[in-house]
């Protein structure tokens, strides 16, 4: 089995049932809401890799941005993982991707690409999103891997090209951000997948 072929299968079983079981962990898939956003800030901070922006940007983010984003939940409602993003402005079928944070106690679960390949489906379906877009360093192995194989699953083609170099970043050490574009996806059939 590929990498890609078993993220899919993880990925199918978070789909396939509102509130998954796994290892006794009931998780569900779902839009933020205001009050997730001081927990989105926190599993960013402790994720000790992503670019943390202000704890009001996230609060932010949930209000404005929850139809392009999607959260993780565990059985008590909590937040344990998250994806944001937007709809480009001056392309409406193309959704960035902002962040993508998991949970210490969640990782290795096949979690992110659940959550992507929910989020993909839903706004897909309700604003018509063929294309995918995100920038990862060149070292970010997790996410690196974790767009390629989401560009597999659903028989997409991918493009990489440097969309910030390093230099224009105001701090020195910042390593470029490769822009991926994804697309078109096709969103694959869970009962087929089986």
């Amino acid at each position: 089995m590929t990498p890609a072929q078993a993220d899919h299968a993880r990925a199918v079983d978070y789909q396939e049932i509102a509130g998954t079981v796994e290892q006794g962990n009931e998780l569900t898939l779902d839009t933020p809401q205001l009050a997730d956003g001081a927990i989105l800030w926190r599993i960013a901070k402790d994720s000790r890799v992503l670019d943390l922006n202000s704890s009001y940007s996230y609060l932010l983010w949930c209000r404005d941005y929850a139809g392009t984003s999607i959260v993780a939940r565990d059985a008590s409602g909590e937040p344990v993982g998250f994806i944001t993003g937007y709809v480009r402005p001056d392309a409406p079928t193309t959704l960035l991707i902002w962040q993508v944070a998991v949970d210490h106690a969640q990782r290795g679960r096949g979690l992110a690409a659940a959550m992507l390949d929910a989020l993909a489906r839903r706004t897909g379906e309700e604003l018509g999103v063929t294309t995918i877009e995100t920038t990862v360093t060149p070292d970010n192995t997790a996410s690196n891997r974790l767009f390629a194989a989401f560009a597999e699953r659903h028989l997409a083609s991918v493009r990489r090209e440097v969309l910030f170099d390093s230099q224009v970043f105001p701090e020195s050490g910042h390593q470029p951000e490769v822009l991926y574009r994804i697309g078109p996806i096709r969103v694959p059939d869970v009962a087929a997948a089986r």
